[in-house]
């Protein structure tokens, strides 16, 4: 088993940054790829960015990609979000995720790529 805790969430105002954290405990010595998402409210999960562990490939969604960067400490086993120009439409759930299986990149941007989540943290941009 993995465990996933986040960490960084908060209120910011548009334009502000936040840096998510995402620390992975238990099983971890198997990881492929790990990734963030997010819900906002009424809205289906979607991906924002993802980076395979072994060589550090990232893969952005086309709404954050310029603003946010995705990196990782394969020492800590853990898994950053820098957001940057927040906007208010950036306000979600922001949930991580863990994908202990090869899979190919085709399944980094969707949720059946990943095998553990963690319970999400709240970011809300203000207008």
């Amino acid at each position: 088993q993995v465990q996933l805790v986040e960490s960084g969430g908060g209120l910011v105002q548009a334009g502000g940054s936040l840096r998510l954290s995402c620390a992975a405990s238990g099983r971890t010595f198997s990881i492929y790829v790990m990734g963030w998402f997010r819900q906002a409210p009424g809205k289906e999960r979607e991906f924002v960015a993802a980076i395979t562990w072994s060589l550090g490939s990232t893969y952005y969604a086309d709404s954050v990609k310029g603003r946010f960067t995705i990196s990782r400490d394969n020492a800590k086993n853990t898994v950053y979000l820098q957001m940057n120009s927040l906007k208010p439409e950036d306000t979600a759930v922001y949930y991580c995720a863990l994908g202990d299986k090869y899979r190919g990149s085709y399944y980094y941007r969707r949720a059946t790529g990943y095998d553990y989540w963690g319970q999400g943290t709240q970011v809300t941009v203000s207008s």
